[in-house]
């Protein structure tokens, strides 16, 4: 048996001496030769304009619920011909510990005409059973999908 490994860098420069309001939080974040950039929450002192932990959980399990559908849906022959999710993460700061504790992904899937709705709908929950962020985490993720058929090839 072989295991997948998923390598990722971070790093930070600056100073603490400041204190808890004067650090820096923005750092690099990702696989050696392709990080980004990211801070904290703009709620906790960091730039608004990068991404967060936070952002980068919801977007992971938006991604990996994506990817695995369209693998679902081509393996039975579905053609997808567009998704788009607007998704959601919240995060009651009153419960402990704090956390995401809800995920709404909210897909919305193109298919070519004639295809069954019914059939996307159960392909969307095969994927979110497949999905291996969502199999790892115990945050609700809770998928609220609308399936656009074309009317013809366009």
């Amino acid at each position: 048996m072989s295991n997948h490994t998923y390598d990722v860098t971070l790093r930070w420069e600056g100073t603490t001496a400041g204190g808890p309001a004067a650090y820096s939080r923005n750092h690099t974040v990702g696989p050696a030769g392709n990080e980004l950039s990211a801070t904290a929450d703009p709620n906790y002192g960091g730039d608004p304009a990068l991404l967060n932990p936070e952002q980068l959980f919801v977007m992971a399990l938006s991604s990996c619920q994506m990817l695995t559908f369209l693998a679902v849906a081509a393996h039975r022959g579905v053609d997808v011909r567009d998704y788009a999710d607007e998704a959601t993460g919240i995060m009651p700061t009153t419960e402990r510990p704090v956390r995401i504790t809800h995920v709404t992904l909210r897909p919305r899937i193109t298919v070519a005409a004639g295809t069954d709705v019914e059939l996307v709908d159960r392909l969307v929950e095969k994927g979110h059973r497949g999905c291996f962020i969502a199999n790892s985490v115990t945050t609700e993720v809770a998928i609220e999908p609308t399936v656009i058929v074309l009317d013809g090839e366009v």
